[in-house]
C-alpha cells in the first residue's frame, strides 16, 4: 500500500452541481476514513476564505493509501464529482508523506 494524492480540478461554474453530489462523494471519503486509509480531504476555495459562499471551489486535494496508482486511479475516475461534471480534470500521483512523523 502507498499513499496518493488526488487533485480534482472544479470546472468553472460547476457549484450547484458540486453541493448536490456532494453527500455521495463525502460518503466514499468516510468509507476510506473508516478502513483507516484517508489522511486528508478537504475543497480549495475559489477565494482567501474559508466559507467562500458563491464563489465556491476550485477543486479538492485527497491523499489516501491504495494499493497501487491503477487502483487509485479507478477509485479517482468513479467520484461523483467526476460523474456530475464538477471535475474537469483530476490528477492522480504518488505522494510520500514526510511530516507530521
Amino acid at each position: 500500500m502507498m499513499l496518493y494524492a488526488i487533485i480534482g480540478e472544479d470546472t468553472p461554474g460547476t457549484l450547484e452541481q458540486r453541493l448536490a453530489a456532494r453527500p455521495a462523494h463525502v460518503e466514499r471519503l468516510l468509507a476510506l476514513q473508516q478502513e483507516g486509509r484517508l489522511i486528508l480531504a478537504g475543497p480549495c476555495p475559489a477565494i482567501d476564505s474559508p466559507d467562500p459562499g458563491a464563489a465556491g471551489f476550485s477543486g479538492s486535494l485527497i491523499v489516501a493509501e491504495f494499493a497501487s496508482l491503477e487502483a487509485a486511479r479507478a477509485w479517482a475516475d468513479a467520484d461523483p464529482y467526476v460523474a456530475a461534471g464538477v471535475y474537469g480534470q483530476v490528477t492522480v500521483k504518488p505522494f510520500k508523506k514526510v511530516l507530521p512523523a
